[in-house]
């Protein structure tokens, strides 16, 4: 049954209930017990329902990568997306910069979404879910009687444990009436408490010790009055708890933090407005939505509404992860690979392809691996067959009016264009062993980056750039430092060293340095084919000293 929640000293029609965490203590809000409780609709709890599918597929994003091994690198830098982390610890160097996509870490995430209300006594009701890391240890009994912590322990049946960081979902379900939220704000502690299991292994080789940190968070809710039937609702949830070392590595910082963090909402009497396609009359409100680090997109099958109101829905998920209105998973997806970046045919078919030493590893490294492995080696040859693909864009083909030929037109009008509209031609440089082309008609009006030979004087072998007082170009080593807000491809070579193979500007004069990874096997390879990895000067730390100036030609 769900806690109630009040203020102190009001009666406040609002319900919050946070799941019992595993280890004991309900996690509660204050001054529970203290209210009635608003019903919820059932319709609106299908609707959100029908978006669960989707909300787990963001919750586990990234969550183990394939191979699925605790060895591969990519699975070394983990939780990219909807990461709350304690204020000290991302504040450390000054304030984060809010942006509309969870890929950088936050202490905090913000929901802005516009609500009509279509009954007096309209309610919503909102999930706030995440991960709680727990870490794995396993342990080996020792002839004392005791207990040693080990990196990995075979037992007499065959079977690998390995030490590693797993994860626990959480959620927290909090209902008001939206005229009370209108009256004033309501704030629920939903943070998970600390917590250990011990799993005994056979034979009394040692032990599994799962242990988990407390985390503390809490959500604000508050609702704004835009016009009589509508409101704009604000779902602000933060990590409220302190890191002991805030320059502590990431991975330490991540066992207090709220990770994949995103927002289910639905309720009673309400509809919810689209703020990528919202109807005409609400474009301007929808505008004035702020989101930070998590965006909400519509839910649900699509609202009954007028003609030019179809950007109306019952449900809403605020995701770290951007997505288009009313999305769903596959329905020829038989399960989720915690990569949704990828397509399904080609993991199952490299997974499939794993060594039997590989797929034991996986087995051994987390229980979510081991299930999808079970999936794909049973997969049924009918189900795989659906994965190659599928067509759901097909309609009929209608006449473009805009393609009617008027009386007038002739065949010799339209095959030639006015030479004042004709597309310009390429031009090849002389460089290329070509004799030059003529200069197109409206070249010289070009800007200078747009100009043929625009280019000329820049030599990106030979090119360098200042960094850290340190001249670093083509064969300079450094280490990689993306900024805060990288891409997270970016983060997952945080901390790892390069070598620069060129200095390149780009069209609205910045400069980015092209860099090949030390450790990465394929280095090689994608020199040859011109891959790179791109960094701004001040992603970079120089490893070495000044390179002395290329030699004059």
């Amino acid at each position: 049954m769900p806690d109630a929640v009040a203020a102190e000293g009001a009666a406040r029609p609002a319900a919050f209930d946070v799941p019992e965490p595993p280890g004991g203590g309900r996690s509660r809000g204050p001054h529970a017990d203290r209210s009635r409780a608003v019903d919820a609709d059932p319709s609106s709890a299908v609707d959100v329902d029908r978006l669960s599918a989707v909300a787990d597929a963001v919750l586990y994003e990234g969550y183990l990568l394939y191979p699925y091994r605790r060895s591969s690198p990519k699975n070394r830098v983990r939780w990219q997306f909807g990461v709350l982390l304690p204020r000290d610890r991302v504040e450390r160097d000054g304030p984060v910069t809010p942006g509309v996509s969870g890929a950088a870490d936050s202490w905090y995430q913000r929901t802005e979404c516009l609500v009509r209300l279509r009954r007096p006594d309209a309610a919503v009701t909102v999930r706030v879910r995440f991960l709680h890391q727990q870490h794995k240890q396993v342990q080996q009994a020792g002839p004392d009687g005791g207990y040693h912590p080990v990196d990995s322990l075979r037992t007499a049946d065959g079977t690998a444990h390995l030490t590693f960081d797993e994860a626990v979902p959480r959620e927290a379900r909090l209902t008001a009436a939206v005229a009370d939220l209108l009256r004033q704000e309501h704030t629920a502690g939903i943070g998970a408490a600390a917590g250990q299991d011990t799993e005994p292994l056979p034979s009394g080789a040692g032990r599994v010790v799962r242990r988990r940190e407390e985390v503390r968070a809490r959500t604000v809710l508050t609702a704004e009055r835009l016009a009589p039937d509508l409101v704009r609702l604000r779902v602000r949830t933060e990590n409220t708890g302190t890191s002991p070392d805030p320059a502590a590595p990431r991975d330490e910082a991540l066992r207090r933090a709220l990770i994949a963090t995103h927002t289910l909402i639905g309720g009673t009497g309400v509809e919810f407005v689209s703020l990528i396609d919202p109807p005409a009359q609400l474009a301007e409100h929808a505008r004035g939505c702020r989101n930070a680090f998590t965006f909400p997109v519509l839910g649900g099958a699509p609202a009954g509404a007028p003609e030019g109101e179809g950007g109306l829905g019952p449900a809403v998920l605020s995701s770290p992860i951007l997505l288009p209105d009313r999305p769903q998973v596959a329905p020829e997806s038989p399960g989720d690979l915690h990569d949704a970046a990828e397509i399904d045919e080609i993991l199952t078919l490299r997974t499939m392809l794993l060594t039997d030493a590989e797929k034991a590893e996986a087995r051994a490294t987390d229980p979510r691996a081991a299930d999808i492995l079970d999936r794909v080696e049973t997969l049924p040859t009918e189900v795989f067959a659906r994965l190659h693909g599928a067509i759901r864009s097909l309609a009929p083909a209608a006449p473009d009016p805009s393609a009617a030929l008027d009386s007038s037109d002739t065949p010799d009008a339209l095959d030639a264009p006015d030479a004042a509209e004709a597309p310009a031609a390429p031009r090849l440089p002389a460089a290329h062993g070509l004799p030059a082309a003529p200069e197109a008609p409206g070249a010289a009006e070009r800007p200078a980056w747009w100009q043929e030979l625009g280019g000329d004087g820049l030599s990106p072998t030979t090119d360098t750039v200042l960094v850290d007082g340190v001249r670093v170009g083509g064969g300079s080593r450094v280490r990689l430092r993306p900024r805060r807000g990288a891409d997270a491809q970016d983060m997952f070579l945080a901390g790892r060293t390069a070598r620069v193979a060129g200095v390149f500007h780009d069209v609205e004069g910045g400069v980015h340095l092209a860099v090949t990874v030390d450790d990465d096997p394929a280095a090689e390879l994608h020199t040859w084919y011109g891959r790179f990895h791109y960094f701004r000067p001040d992603e970079l730390v120089p490893l070495e000293p000044s390179r002395p100036p290329a030699p004059s030609p």
